[in-house]
């Protein structure tokens, strides 16, 4: 059980569309703090603040834990002492060493993924070969290594979750005792989070499909006993079933407009988003195709369409004959 006056949220400033992230500081046996923000020096100052208000300073943090890598739940990893612990999911390890050769292999990734989608080459050649590193982000990496199903016994004895899609680092952490969770990015109040493309990692044959798992991660948490969900951005939630089934019900909706598109004509993935999103794709291309994928994957998945190969090497996506009577 956690104690409530012993969970502190900051809040603090992100040069991101959402303003602002919550980072939790939580008295436990180890002094702990849940994200960092990003690494900009107003995120910085804000955060030494709320620490102080509090009554500690950033020395006296002993644990890190990321609920993913993102920059800002990760960005200010430096701030800390050495010996400070840093727990998280493995696969926050590429992204916060941002050692080179995984940059490039990010970047041509991506490159070489957009043209396949259809995205024309007036667009990819505005896409950046190689970056020196990622914005906002930190070169410290974890010390400490959690997965699904461990328990921190020093921070209360909370369970960790993992909960992929909006990025596959993502972990929740779970107090079986009293409903109390912190969720990261998992589940906003206010807004959808957005599962994100990622690469395939080191051995591994398929790119995640993140709205697949986020939708399975959703689920999951819809089904446990949580009492109040600590969120990344937003207010807590306390309705997480009710709330999880609102996003879901707006994510198949979107899904069958999707549907209806190829159902009309057979689409590239870049020709889909410039339907889905006829006011952004251009300014927020990655974001939006990402989340075109992500709808194009779901559909996939339930039988409904089905990827071809042009001559060109450009993949269309083309309705089953079955989908049509559904």
């Amino acid at each position: 059980m956690i104690p409530t006056n012993k969970i502190h949220s900051i809040t603090l400033p992100v040069p991101y569309a959402m303003k602002t992230v919550n980072v939790f500081l939580v008295e436990g046996d180890l002094l702990t703090l849940i994200d960092t923000g990003t690494n900009t020096s107003e995120t910085l100052e804000a955060l030494k603040s709320g620490v102080k208000s509090i009554g500690f300073e950033l020395s006296d943090i002993e644990q890190v834990i990321l609920t993913h890598h993102h920059p800002d739940h990760s960005g200010l990893l430096e701030v800390f002492k050495e010996d400070v612990k840093i727990l998280g999911h493995k696969r926050n390890k590429p992204y916060l060493k941002q050692e080179q050769s995984f940059l490039d292999y990010y970047s041509e990734y991506f490159i070489e993924n957009a043209k396949r989608y259809g995205v024309p080459s007036l667009f990819v050649q505005k896409m950046p070969r190689s970056i020196k590193k990622i914005p906002y982000s930190c070169k410290r990496s974890l010390t400490d290594v959690i997965s699904e199903g461990d328990q921190l016994e020093n921070l209360f004895n909370v369970k960790v979750l993992y909960t992929p899609g909006h990025a596959t680092s993502h972990i929740a952490l779970y107090s079986e005792d009293d409903g109390i969770a912190f969720g990261g990015d998992l589940l906003l109040d206010k807004v959808s989070s957005n599962p994100l493309l990622e690469p395939p990692l080191e051995g591994e044959l398929e790119r995640p499909k993140p709205l697949i798992q986020y939708n399975q991660s959703l689920q999951r948490i819809a089904e446990l006993p949580i009492t109040k969900l600590y969120t990344g951005h937003g207010d807590p939630v306390t309705d997480v079933k009710g709330l999880v089934e609102i996003r879901l019900e707006k994510q198949r909706a979107r899904a069958e407009k999707v549907l209806e598109m190829i159902r009309n004509q057979p689409l590239t993935a870049f020709e889909v988003c410039q339907m889905l999103f006829p006011k952004i794709y251009e300014k927020q291309l990655s974001l939006t195709l990402s989340e075109t994928i992500g709808q194009l994957d779901y559909l996939e998945n339930l039988g409904f369409i089905r990827l071809d190969e042009r001559n060109d090497g450009i993949l269309v996506y083309k309705a089953n004959e079955h989908s049509v009577s559904n």
